[in-house]
């Protein structure tokens, strides 16, 4: 891609990021947990990433707003309909991963 100008780049990036959103949400029963302890991201993330680019780039943008278009709706809502309770299973997948990425940054830190 690095062939490509700056506007063509950011516009595919663009079209990239509304497609995994629309996947995403064609795939409501992939719970952010599951992302979490596959991906170290979930759809939460998404949002607070784009505030952060909002505030980069001097916007306005909240994070309500913001996850309502990661989600397609307020969040309260999706979460009501869509959101399972985790399992003991996951739980237990999310707290080592979140410990392995600990430890991970601790050598990263000392090296």
């Amino acid at each position: 891609m690095q062939h490509l100008d700056e506007a063509t780049r950011t516009e595919l990036e663009a079209a990239a990021f509304r497609r995994l959103l629309r996947h995403l949400d064609e795939h409501k029963e992939v719970q952010n947990i599951d992302l979490m302890i596959l991906a170290d991201f979930c759809r939460n993330c998404l949002s607070k990433w784009l505030v952060a680019a909002a505030e980069e780039r001097g916007a306005e943008l909240d994070y309500d707003g913001a996850r309502e278009y990661v989600y397609g709706m307020p969040y309260p809502e999706w979460k009501a309909k869509y959101q399972q309770e985790a399992t003991p299973e996951q739980q237990a997948a999310l707290e080592t991963r979140q410990q392995a990425k600990q430890k991970n940054e601790q050598k990263a830190d000392e090296a």
